[in-house]
């Protein structure tokens, strides 16, 4: 069947959908008759004329092949009105949800389901940080915070009312509200608080010291602060109730991370720098990044950025290039408050009461009353109790102290990288650019390549971030951050080139701290393995060539390997338990399955299938049972803490948690064997087809998709068999279900001697709208690992031209 007719059968299913919606909605009261068409004319105006009011003169939107937007303006103020204008044609619902759920107002328009997810994002107090923040902005920058907003606007002010504007907000009920600078600001706090956070450790460690022994305790804390008495002493004289009332979903993702690496000239074919980055974010229908290219007389800069935010904040332009990954630092801590019992808003501090700032913040809810709600802020930040502590009242509260709840100016940084020509300039910029913290690296064409952990990193009075301290001492606290040119940083190594993935990123020699929760390794040890597995000037076995140095195609490659080191460390140890535990050689079959695995993690493999549900089980067995689910949910670094584990059991070094559950072997065979009675269960008892892509499957589901069958169906993408684990390089982490949701939400690949050209994947696609081509075209690119090739001078594929005009 050819490619076009499975196109037209698609199509003829997606409209047979509309109309069942249609009936749906109709039926149940709301009112919407004319659904179809509504769909089919909410679709952007990508191509021809539009007068736009607020543009001082003509700009030219060109969308290429793969739905890219190329605008090109004769002035500043042009070229951001006019990206605020292009990126609300593609993205304006999630725009309006993502500054919606990081205000705490998505009730006001979803109605009792959001009211808890609400109360959190505004305790955590995202968009009041924001509004400090826009104080400190310089007023070039204010100016183009307000030009964007001017052009998102522009585009509300023209749908709203009409047909023309998207769906999905016909389908709740309501029309979006004037864009602000401030809710620009707004998403770039919430991406701080998606990446960078460490709170959940603390509140999990003080739970633990209240409900276990000292030695569970030792070993379920990544470095125990054996020097810290007086810490644990607090924590263990005022306990504030952890279980029974969390949602761990408003955890951010614990693999939030990425990979990125640059290698010099010395090591590639032509003798210029090439530079690969791949975030590793939740993976959803619309994407969370949106691609441009933005061309003014003062610039030319190309990649993505979070739709609602002016600027380009990965990408390159015509001289350098940059990417990042998560420094992921302990930036957040838990103060263990001590309020008056004669006015709960005040709270001890060096043997005085204090008072708290006491916000009030309503949350309008549809359909229903509004809610009368406060947010209480000691000196050292909000009350965050109240998600975390059993209906009782605690007899001490958590508040938080974060390095995004203070003024940062983080976009200033982004306009900076733009316009940077070099390292110097570049370097400058990221001053400016302290939550979350990130490790930038660098190429430019003059052949310089560079990294920095670039942010604010706080240094202590006392303790390390991994258990919530006194807050009635001035003691504790922080006492600044870690200074701007002592944070590591690296320009031009001998080895030609620089790599992190969240790895350790420092030796034992750095004087400050950083954090304890650093990811497994695998990922970078196999990025440095592919590198440095190049021999140059010898024979390609496949093409009978001469290896001259790195490429494009190489670099590519390597974003998609699925080679699996943690299972080279492993599997042997899990064998030799197996094997031995396996007295009537009852496994023989799965045993030979795994022996010859060559540690892949293809889709059509079945090792992977029962390695990687494995070592999600042995965690469950040791910890599940032990604590209460939520609490089990919160608990952070599962994985570490088990693979720490075993290594030391393996080693002869067997810990109170192992042994307290019968012994190394005894949990992993009890585990080897639930896992196998579950994945026989649903795929049968047949081993040679048991395959790692029957259960591991790419997921990018749409926020209203929960809403409905019909809408899940209409508005997901398919799900695809995919390769790939949370500890390859190409990452592809599960829900627990088989659901891949998470993984590089972006592939950007560059060489830096033509810039003109870049190599990018934003999947599924890069429109919002159901009924656009570019919905989830690039779904299958993430799985075969293609690219779309982008253009910033020369010929620009010009697919569609729309030329936008002021009055």
């Amino acid at each position: 069947m050819s490619a076009q007719v499975v196109q037209k059968k698609q199509k003829k299913i997606i409209d047979w959908i509309i109309w069942i919606i249609g009936i749906v909605i109709v039926a149940g009261g709301v009112g919407v008759i004319g659904i179809h068409l509504y769909v089919k004319n909410s679709l952007p105006t990508i191509e021809g004329d539009l007068t736009v009011s607020i543009l001082e003169d003509d700009v030219v939107v060109t969308r290429d092949g793969a739905g890219v937007p190329h605008i090109e303006a004769k002035s500043e103020a042009d070229l951001y009105r006019a990206q605020g204008y292009v990126q609300a044609q593609d993205r304006l619902f999630q725009m309006d949800l993502a500054r919606r759920q990081a205000s705490g107002t998505l009730a006001e328009v979803v109605g009792q389901s959001a009211v808890e997810s609400d109360k959190f994002f505004r305790t955590f107090s995202l968009r009041n940080a924001a509004e400090k923040s826009y104080d400190g902005y310089s007023e070039e920058m204010k100016q183009i915070l307000n030009w964007y907003a001017e052009g998102v606007n522009a585009f509300i002010n023209e749908v709203n009312g009409t047909s023309k504007l998207s769906y999905e907000f016909k389908l709740l009920g309501y029309e979006p509200k004037e864009w602000t600078p401030i809710d620009s600001l707004t998403i770039g706090k919430y991406m701080a608080y998606d990446l960078g956070g460490n709170w959940a450790v603390q509140a999990f460690n003080h739970w633990a010291l209240q409900n276990f022994t000292e030695e569970q305790v030792q070993e379920l804390v990544i470095d125990y602060p054996e020097d810290a008495a007086t810490i644990i002493q607090a924590n263990l004289e005022n306990p504030v109730k952890i279980a029974g009332k969390f949602n761990p979903d408003l955890l951010p993702h614990e693999f939030n991370g990425s990979n990125n690496w640059v290698v010099s000239g010395v090591l590639t074919e032509n003798g210029k720098p090439l530079l690969a980055n791949d975030p590793h974010l939740g993976l959803g229908t619309p994407s969370i990044w949106y691609q441009m290219h933005l061309q003014s007389p003062e610039q030319n800069v190309s990649g993505v950025i979070f739709p609602g935010v002016p600027g380009i904040i990965l990408g390159h332009n015509e001289t350098i290039a940059w990417g990042v990954t998560n420094v992921n630092p302990d930036v957040q801590d838990l103060y263990i408050e001590t309020p008056n019992s004669e006015n709960p808003t005040q709270f001890k501090y060096n043997g005085k009461w204090e008072q708290a700032e006491v916000r009030q913040e309503p949350i309008k809810v549809k359909d229903g009353k509004t809610i009368d709600y406060e947010v209480v802020v000691t000196r050292h930040g909000p009350i965050i109790s109240d998600f975390i502590f059993e209906e009782e009242e605690p007899t001490a509260m958590f508040s938080m102290q974060w390095t995004a709840l203070e003024p940062t100016q983080e976009l200033e940084a982004v306009i900076g990288f733009n316009k940077s020509s070099n390292w110097e300039e570049f370097e400058d910029a990221l001053e400016d650019f302290k939550a979350p913290a990130q490790n930038f690296v660098f190429a430019s064409t003059d052949g310089t390549i560079a990294y920095k952990a670039n942010g604010n990193i706080p240094i202590r009075k006392a303790g390390d971030g991994q258990f919530p301290v006194p807050g009635d001492s001035s003691e504790y606290g922080w006492e600044g951050y870690i200074p701007f040119d002592e944070l590591p940083t690296v320009i031009n190594p001998e080895e030609g080139y620089i790599a992190t993935a969240n790895n350790k990123i420092i030796g034992d020699e750095y004087p400050y701290h950083i954090t304890n929760y650093w990811a497994p390794p695998y990922r970078y040890e196999r990025i440095v393995e592919m590198i440095e597995s190049i021999e140059i000037g010898s024979i390609d076995e496949k093409t009978g060539k001469e290896i001259k140095g790195l490429t494009v195609a190489d670099m590519q490659a390597m974003q998609s390997d699925k080679k699996n080191l943690y299972a080279e460390e492993f599997l042997p140890h899990i064998l030799s338990t197996i094997k031995k535990m396996d007295s009537d050689g009852k496994y023989a079959d799965i045993i030979t399955l795994l022996e010859e695995w060559e540690l892949y993690d293809g889709k059509d493999e079945g090792a992977p299938l029962v390695f990687n549900l494995l070592m999600t089980e042995i965690q469950n067995t040791l910890f599940e049972g032990n604590m209460p689910e939520d609490v089990y949910e919160m608990m952070p670094g599962k994985f570490q803490i088990t693979d720490q584990l075993l290594r030391d059991a393996y080693a002869g070094n067997e810990g109170v948690w192992l042994s307290g559950a019968g012994g190394v072997d005894q949990v992993v065979f009890t585990s080897f064997e639930k896992t196998v009675n579950e994945i026989s269960a649903k795929y049968g008892e047949n081993v040679s087809k048991w395959t790692w892509g029957s259960y591991n499957k790419l997921t990018f589901d749409h926020p209203l998709a929960n809403a409905s069958e019909f809408l899940a169906t209409y508005l997901n993408p398919d799900k695809h068999s995919v390769g790939g684990s949370r500890v390859s390089v190409q990452a592809a982490s599960e829900d627990g279900e088989g659901n891949v949701d998470h993984g590089a939400s972006w592939r950007f690949v560059i060489d830096l001697n033509d810039t003109s050209v870049a190599y990018h994947l934003v999947a599924p696609g890069q429109s919002g709208h159901v009924k656009s081509k570019w919905y989830d075209n690039q779904l299958t690119d993430w799985i075969f690992g293609r690219y779309h090739k982008t253009v910033i001078n020369g010929d620009i594929n010009k697919a569609y031209i729309l030329n936008l005009h002021g009055e």
